[in-house]
């Protein structure tokens, strides 16, 4: 059988590179575990369209109805015709995810897509469901792999400029998963049918992750990346294939799985042991004993800490150290019992990590002053968490990692402020910290129940947030579309008007009462429906109707215009809702306009256009007499005109909303290629930033959407409530002066822990 429709030649995959192109930089180690990743990939993915067949064949079979049996054809149909496109779609964004590694510094965000107001809108349910099948089989492959994963990305992170996170892995679970869906976006499937296919994708491709990730990290220690991070040996049965990696391993590998996890972050731990071992001497303290001291248990140690944690100083100041206050407390038990007490050497290596991981965490630039005292107060129950379960350093799901993380990612938008112990988020979080004080002996069951309990709060408050987040974007978009309909009928305006000398009634009509009628009609039914054009058209009507006019023919085409023409503008003006007094004042003016209009005509009746019954009777309902008509008195048109001001229209009209303060670009103006120009493209919506307003003043926002049509950011507090409002330029401006500041809105404890390991590694090669 011929197979090469199923086979994706991987030279056509990987588009052609430079050899001097960023884009073709990446180490030689990388390359190697790009190459091997794709090629499992693609037999994974040849193994899940293999057995698509066959599943939809049973889904077919068991259909209830015609309808549905149908269906699961059509998509049996549509996956083979696509097959090779998804195939090679999903190994192109493999490709393009690696290619990108060395594209832009560490810290550097990632580039914005801008929302427009059409984008923004509600998820609906068929994208919901995926976003749940999504992040679950995410889930899945984190609880299984999620140590092989963090190595990866840390051997990853020592190799490229790219600054990556478990989710920005090109092979991590998350990048995999929405390479393959974007791959799969041509597929005209229904949203079960979808959900089969992601069961498939999950089974014969992400059940084979574990050993795609043992395989790279082991390729990366070859090259010599970070080798004291010992990925755990693989889970691998004997003879497994990826046909064969669905739902039979049962209870057995369950078990499996859960020792190796066990044995991964313990090696974490030791890890960091053999960093600090190296490290001593060149910073940190080299441990002098006396001959006969004798080291105190773990259990002693953590009788010390509750002493110490029942008199923590309610204010953590800079100068506060664990170590000392414990020296202290170690130094009057060794006077008592006259032999030396000394720390042993495990604990101590705990003792100095978390120390230093708190060092960071008081320094952060990102956590807000106030909050640093409360969560420096945590660095006890912190240490007694650790001494008692050193997985606390290597596993990211730990209770005790998982509330500091918690707490730090609520705090990220918590601004500063005088009545900061009113505020609901300072006091939960000090609630928790004095519940950890109080109570926290040596059960760590304590931080699941906080955690539990803070993540229900902070689920509420991003509920209300999130709910005025949205109603701040759709106020945005219909200010965005309202200000887009000021700005055509600015210019229709504008066009007519500007450099002409009309009567004064009429162009407050046009610019107080018709611009009205016209911001209705765009908002309503665009500028290229009929009912623009008709309401233009009026409009040009109404400014012919009050100029002079000297044709013979003039005469005719008023008396069929006038009446149409007040009937649309009153029919306009009352579809706006326009005042009816003022409405009342305009046309009194207007037919004392056009009055004037009809006596400038100076010709004999007998030479006039003969008017027949029905102009007469429309002109009568117009409010216009026709024996006025007949009376070309020069005296009379005279004097009934000088009644008229006329207004020359020699600057442009600029409408605004009630209350509405245009943005006023900065006078600076930056070229293209200007550095915070590039910086201001590179936020993202989400990003939290800082602005200095003042020497004393700072304010924390999020960045809630960029609407496209009128250039505008939109920051909003931590509740989703809308503080700053600012253009292109204007941020550019405030970047260039450093005023913003971006807010790393990583993990904290990860952060911490990267930092730790990289001074350790400065401090063992000085």
């Amino acid at each position: 059988m011929k197979t090469d429709a199923k086979v994706v030649h991987l030279s056509k995959v990987a588009p052609e590179q430079s050899p001097t192109s960023p884009l073709g930089r990446l180490p030689v180690a990388l390359i190697q575990v790009r190459d091997k990743a794709a090629q499992q990939l693609k037999q994974a993915l040849q193994a899940l369209f293999d057995n698509a067949d066959d599943t939809l064949f049973e889904m077919a079979d068991r259909a209830t109805s015609n309808t549905e049996q149908n269906a699961f054809f059509e998509a049996m149909r549509d996956l083979r015709l696509k097959r090779k496109n998804i195939e090679r779609g999903f190994l192109q964004k493999v490709f393009e995810s690696f290619f990108s590694l060395n594209q832009y510094e560490i810290g550097k965000p990632p580039p914005l897509d801008a929302m427009s107001f059409d984008s923004l809108s509600l998820v609906q349910n068929d994208e919901l469901e995926e976003t749940v099948a999504l992040d679950a089989m995410v889930a899945k492959v984190m609880s299984r792999d999620s140590m092989a994963v963090s190595h990866l990305t840390a051997r990853l992170n020592a190799m490229v400029s790219k600054k990556l996170d478990e989710r920005s892995n090109p092979l991590g679970p998350v990048a995999l998963c929405e390479a393959f869906l974007q791959s799969c976006s041509g597929l005209g499937v229904e949203i079960r049918v979808k959900l089969i296919i992601l069961k498939l994708f999950e089974k014969y491709v992400l059940g084979d992750l574990d050993q795609l990730y043992a395989e790279a990290n082991q390729a990366l220690i070859e090259a010599g990346v970070l080798p004291e991070l010992k990925s755990a040996p693989t889970r691998r049965q004997p003879g497994r294939s990826a046909s064969s990696a669905a739902g039979g391993e049962g209870a057995a590998m369950q078990s499996s799985a859960g020792e190796y996890a066990e044995q991964s972050v313990q090696e974490v731990f030791g890890a960091l042991q053999e960093l600090l071992s190296q490290a001593r001497g060149s910073g940190i303290p080299r441990r002098e004993i006396p001959a006969d001291a004798q080291p105190i248990s773990s259990h002693d140690l953590m009788r010390l800490l509750s002493y110490m944690q029942q008199r923590a100083p309610a204010q953590v100041a800079d100068e506060f150290d664990v170590r000392d206050q414990l020296g202290q407390l170690l130094t009057r038990a060794s006077a008592k019992s006259g032999k030396a007490r000394v720390v042993g050497e495990v604990d101590e290596d705990v003792i100095n990590l978390v120390a230093m991981l708190f060092e960071f965490i008081l320094d952060d630039r990102t956590l807000p002053d106030s909050l640093k005292a409360l969560i420096g107060r945590l660095q006890i129950p912190m240490l007694k968490v650790a001494v008692l379960d050193k997985t606390f350093f290597g596993r990211g799901s730990h209770p005790a990692r998982r509330l500091l993380n918690e707490i730090a990612s609520a705090a990220l938008g918590w601004s500063d402020q005088d009545n900061a112990r009113r505020d609901s988020l300072y006091q939960k979080i000090e609630q928790v910290v004095q519940r950890l004080l109080n109570d926290f002996v040596d059960d760590p069951v304590i931080f699941s129940e906080l955690l539990a309990d803070f993540l229900a709060f902070t689920g509420d408050e991003r509920r209300r947030s999130e709910l005025l987040e949205q109603r701040t974007r759709d106020a945005e978009e219909g200010s965005a579309k309202a200000e887009l309909a000021r700005r055509q009928v600015e210019q229709a305006l504008n066009e007519r008007l500007l450099g002409k000398t009309l009567p004064e009634v009429v162009v407050r009509l046009l610019q107080e009462a018709w611009s009205k009628v016209l911001m209705l009609t765009c908002l309503k039914h665009g500028v290229d429906s009929p009912q623009w054009h008709a309401a233009l058209q009026t409009m040009d009507d109404l400014v012919w109707s009050v100029a002079p006019h000297e044709d013979p023919e003039a005469r005719l085409r008023l008396l069929e215009l006038v009446p149409g023409l007040l009937k649309a503008l009153r029919e306009g003006m009352a579809s706006a809702a326009f005042d009816p007094f003022s409405t009342g004042e305009f046309f009194s003016q207007l037919e004392a306009l056009h009055v004037q209009a009809f006596q400038r005509f100076k010709r004999p009746l007998a030479e006039a256009p003969e008017i027949d019954e029905e102009q007469r009777v429309a002109l009568a309902e117009a409010g216009i007499e026709l024996p006025l008509l007949e009376l070309p008195a020069d005296e009379e048109a005279a004097a009934a005109a000088e009644t008229a001001p006329m207004v020359a229209v020699v600057e442009e009209m600029v409408l605004q909303a009630p209350g509405e303060r245009r943005v006023a670009e900065p006078e600076i103006k930056l070229p293209d290629d200007d550095e915070s120009l590039q910086q201001v493209d590179n936020l993202r919506v989400g990003s939290w930033v800082e602005f200095q307003e003042d020497d004393e003043h700072k304010l924390r926002c999020k960045l809630a959407a960029v609407i496209k049509p009128t250039g505008k950011y939109i920051f909003v507090n931590r509740t989703g409530m809308k503080v700053l409002e600012k253009t292109r330029m204007g941020l550019a401006v405030e970047f260039r002066r450093c005023a913003i500041r971006l807010l790393d809105d990583a993990l904290l404890f990860d952060r911490a822990l990267e930092s730790v390991i990289g001074n350790l590694r400065k401090l063992k090669g000085a």
